[in-house]
């Protein structure tokens, strides 16, 4: 099972479309965010991919670990940051010595087999004062609701060409992702979204500068349900709120 699963992952690693403009835009803009709620010390960054959110963690993290189970991605970020601690491993395999101050899933949980599993995993390697961020594509987005209208999708939640491209498991709405979170026992901080993103990939590469992809990432964090990815800050229970720390 194991060899199988990294088999499939080295083949999406293989074909990724994540450094186009609007991705790599979105990413950075993911970055952004999360930086918000990470305050530095022991960073795990669970599936980096071309390490696009990688290099902003450096600049934050006294010390980032990646967890990244292809070997595409390991060398290609090893190559990029020598000072990040690279772990290729699933992360059903991986065992840290010690706890994380932050731990990161960007656009993870969508990929993963059991999502509710992965997140009881990280949050038995984040400290006590600890904060799980996550981020993953919303199937409420503009552009999907359009496309259903349009009879391109049958429904919000089905997979497009796109999500099987990147090897997408699921699709979440912004009640499926909160209940993932709250199933393994964490606590929601923070909900927001991110990207108003009103029609597909391919028209915004044709048609789009950059400053209207910025605009429409801001315009995202506006109308969280609608965008076209959601995001979680979640804490252990009973941990201290952001203010108390």
């Amino acid at each position: 099972m194991a060899i199988c699963e990294k088999q499939r992952l080295e083949s999406v690693a293989a074909d990724s479309t994540y450094l186009i403009p609007s991705n790599l835009a979105m990413i950075e803009y993911c970055s952004k965010i999360f930086s918000r709620h990470i305050r530095g010390g022991r960073v795990l960054e669970m599936g980096p991919a071309e390490g696009v959110m990688t290099r902003h963690l450096v600049e934050i993290a006294d010390e980032l670990t990646v967890l990244e189970a292809t070997e595409t991605f390991c060398s290609m970020i090893q190559s990029k940051y020598p000072t990040v601690n690279v772990v290729r491993s699933l992360f059903e395999e991986f065992a840290p010595v010690d706890r994380f101050d932050a731990v990161v899933l960007g656009h993870v949980l969508e990929h993963v087999e059991d999502p509710v599993g992965i997140l009881k995993l990280a949050q038995s390697w984040l400290a006590p004062e600890g904060r799980l961020v996550a981020a993953v594509p919303n199937a409420r987005s503009l552009h999907r609701q359009a496309a259903v209208i349009m009879g391109l999708l049958p429904f919000e939640e089905a997979m497009n060409e796109a999500d099987r491209h990147h090897g997408h498991r699921r699709v979440y709405n912004p009640e499926s992702f909160r209940r993932d979170f709250l199933l393994a026992k964490l606590d929601i901080e923070v909900f927001g979204g991110y990207w108003l993103k009103p029609i597909s990939n391919g028209q915004i590469e044709r048609d789009w500068t950059p400053r209207m992809l910025d605009a429409f990432m801001r315009l995202g964090e506006r109308y969280p349900d609608i965008a076209g990815e959601i995001y979680v800050v979640a804490r252990q229970p009973d941990a201290p709120t952001t203010s108390d720390r």
